[in-house]
């Protein structure tokens, strides 16, 4: 009887299931830092999109080529990359740093500048239009922005605990990103349509706590889209109050203070240099 031929076959093995046990870990970590529900979302969306990519070879199998080959094959903006370029060196850099792995495979991602940002304050007709059809929950929420300068995370979390009176009038303790606090003093109209609302959150969900920034923010965009017949953004609105602020004071670090930015140079993106200034500084050149 002839010999047996023995053919092996190579099966591939799932291991998402590692994946996801060592993103939930990661995903701890995160959240002992105090992110916030958003930020854990995407990261989470984030480390899922690569490991179902790479389910067959597990989470610590992987090398700087295939970070680096799946973060340059996709057709993406500027401003993605540099995310998933953060989320994938935070994995590995806690994966590393807590022993669980010796490597760091997205240690030597090179660096994606930024994308330049063009101010791009909505226009004052829009906001006054957006706000003259608008209840009064929603010209409170346009106020915050156009007025205020608030981020739509910042308007969603607002609590009637966080209205306080000042020396002068009445600030608004602002709940900012990375957990950071800022106080900002409340105009009259603002401060006292704050006031007159029930304790509590000030745009409270139906299921409980208070409206997501996701959700506000559509509020928001749909009101001054449909005022402007085009797309405009609650972001937007950030834009106009960083504009109007320096324009009438020239004073840069305050704007920075108002806004919440850890550096004036993030600042200076969102200011707006109108084009009577532009020509009057280009004329003392001629």
């Amino acid at each position: 009887m002839g010999g047996l031929q023995v053919v092996q076959l190579a099966v591939a093995v799932d291991r998402y299931a590692e994946w996801e046990q060592e993103i939930g870990q990661w995903l701890a970590w995160l959240a002992s830092g105090a992110a916030r529900p958003s930020t854990l979302a995407l990261r989470r969306a984030q480390l899922r999109r690569f490991a179902r990519t790479h389910r067959d070879v597990g989470p610590y199998c992987v090398g700087t080529g295939q970070v680096a080959d799946w973060i340059s094959g996709h057709e993406w903006s500027r401003e993605t990359i540099r995310s998933h370029r953060t989320a994938l060196r935070s994995f590995y850099g806690w994966a590393q740093d807590s022993g669980i792995t010796p490597d760091n495979p997205a240690r030597l991602l090179r660096k994606v500048p930024p994308a330049p940002v063009l101010p791009r304050p909505a226009p004052d007709e829009v906001i006054d239009a957006a706000i003259a059809a608008a209840d009064d929950r929603l010209t409170l929420m346009l106020l915050l922005g156009s007025r205020q300068g608030l981020r739509r995370g910042e308007i969603s979390r607002i609590h009637s605990r966080d209205v306080t009176p000042d020396l002068i009038g009445w600030s608004l303790r602002v709940h900012g990103k990375g957990g950071k606090e800022r106080d900002v003093p409340l105009s009259e109209r603002v401060a006292a349509m704050l006031r007159a609302l029930p304790a509590g959150y000030a745009f409270p969900s139906p299921r409980g706590g208070h409206l997501t920034e996701a959700h506000v923010g559509k509020i928001m965009r749909r009101a001054l889209s449909a005022a402007a017949g085009a797309r405009v953004t609650a972001h937007q609105l950030r834009h106009r109050y960083a504009t109007t602020v320096y324009r009438s004071t020239g004073d840069l670090v305050a704007t920075q203070r108002l806004l919440g930015h850890a550096s004036p140079a993030t600042t200076i993106r969102y200011v707006d240099t109108d084009s009577a200034r532009l020509r009057a500084v280009n004329a003392a050149a001629a």
